[in-house]
């Protein structure tokens, strides 16, 4: 195997990024200066669905656990790459999409739906994203995976206005699935994939008392599958 290389899969916060409807506005900015208090200290403001994050259960149902409920090992594992990017705008991924990759799906496996969608970040065009009708959500769950991510703002549709019923969020945080939203810089991940490198992934969220979930620093480990070549004897 070759050296492993690292491909970081997350939004930065800033003040003004990009937020699902409704959900607080996101602000960082100094609260304390190396000028004025000898130390360089930011204040953020944000909710806990911001930017690059992952759902616990407890997102959708009270009765449901929340982050600290869950194992460790529920946010990284070996990933694979199912590729959709051929999906229009607010295209419904009907469940027969996992054909393409569900030979490779098991327990403990990250699966990664790459929409494509993270090239639209800080537009409009960003909330009509593709998403996982419930069908596809619940032959998911019967494969046994337990970790979900996607380079969208929501598995589920995004409305124009107004509450939405969140049917495959219903469906996967109903299995307990750890859900990752807006991840990015996946396309890098299909081509490796393509190639036979080895693909792991981390979601590791902040740890947030009673949390429904939180940002995270979104990072995959590439390890090339091709051999050295050596001269032999």
């Amino acid at each position: 195997m070759g050296s492993p290389v690292l491909h970081d899969l997350s939004h930065p916060l800033r003040t003004g990024m990009p937020v699902y409807p409704g959900d607080p506005a996101v602000a960082v900015g100094p609260a304390l200066t190396v000028d004025a208090d000898g130390v360089n200290v930011l204040g953020l403001h944000l909710g806990s669905q911001s930017g690059t994050h992952v759902d616990a259960p407890f997102h959708v149902d009270d009765a449901l656990p929340d982050l600290d409920a869950l194992p460790l090992e529920r946010f990284v594992g070996p990933a694979v790459l199912l590729d959709v990017r051929e999906a229009a705008p607010r295209a419904e991924l009907g469940a027969r999409v996992l054909d393409r990759v569900a030979d490779r799906l098991r327990p403990g496996v990250v699966l990664l739906v790459v929409t494509g969608w993270s090239r639209h970040w800080g537009t409009d065009e960003y909330l009509a994203h593709p998403w996982l009708s419930p069908g596809l959500s619940r032959r998911i769950v019967d494969l046994g995976v337990r970790t979900l991510g996607i380079d969208a703002l929501s598995v589920d549709v995004t409305p124009d206005g107004g509450a939405t019923a969140l049917p495959s969020h219903q469906v996967l945080c109903g299995a307990h699935v750890v859900i990752a939203e807006n991840l990015t810089g996946l396309a890098a991940l299909v081509d490796a994939q393509r190639d036979g490198s080895m693909i792991d992934v981390s979601l590791l969220p902040l740890r947030i008392e009673r949390g429904d979930g939180a940002p995270v620093r979104a990072v995959a480990t590439v390890r090339s599958a091709e051999r050295d070549h050596e001269e032999q004897p």
